[in-house]
């Protein structure tokens, strides 16, 4: 195989693989620590990524050296990669969500049994600390459609827990302060949305 052959199907594959991840060449390069015109000159086959490189793209993207320089089926190879990925995302968002809980049930647990307090307001606040694993879990691996509602669910799950905490200095007005903050999301991800456009 000749270089220029090995050039193609790397530079198809990267631009495969970041276009899959939904990232612009700008983040990807960012991602990187390269320039955007470095990223585009690999993406046309103009010039090949130093190994170094090239290993980052595998980490970064989760892939080994092979499938980055195989000529296999398009939809075969997308098809494995996301599966794979898919299934190590979900299983690390749902260990950090049950660490979260393990947490949440260890101090209740504790507070029960050393200090004679039954502190069920824990499982409360462990509501708020799952929208914010889901949350930290979309940016890097989910859809940023889904991103507003996790952030949603994040900012009334910890105005809720504020208020249970709370309750009896009757804090009802606390829910106003998601009314701005729910404009701000919505507003900063179309902000988001139409500059990755570009």
């Amino acid at each position: 195989m000749e270089e220029k052959d090995i050039k193609k199907i790397i530079a198809n594959n990267i631009c495969e693989l970041r276009k899959t991840n939904k990232l612009t060449q700008v983040e990807l390069a960012e991602k990187l620590n390269y320039s955007d015109k470095a990223v585009s000159r690999w993406e046309r086959g103009d010039t090949l990524p130093d190994i170094d490189i090239l290993l980052k793209i595998c980490d970064l993207f989760n892939v080994s050296f092979d499938y980055l320089i195989s000529t296999e089926d398009k939809r075969e190879k997308e098809k494995q990669y996301t599966k794979s990925q898919m299934g190590n995302h979900l299983i690390t968002t749902l260990l950090a969500i049950s660490i979260v809980w393990l947490l949440a049930t260890i101090i209740f647990v504790y507070s029960d049994i050393i200090l004679h307090i039954t502190y069920w307001k824990i499982f409360v606040w462990a509501v708020p600390t799952t929208a914010i694993v889901a949350v930290i879990a979309n940016m890097f691996w989910g859809k940023k459609e889904y991103s507003v509602y996790l952030q949603s669910i994040m900012v009334w799950t910890i105005l809720i827990a504020v208020f249970i905490q709370f309750l009896a200095y009757k804090m009802w007005m606390i829910f106003i302060l998601g009314i701005p903050i729910e404009i701000i999301i919505i507003l900063w991800s179309n902000l988001k949305r139409k500059k990755a456009k570009k």
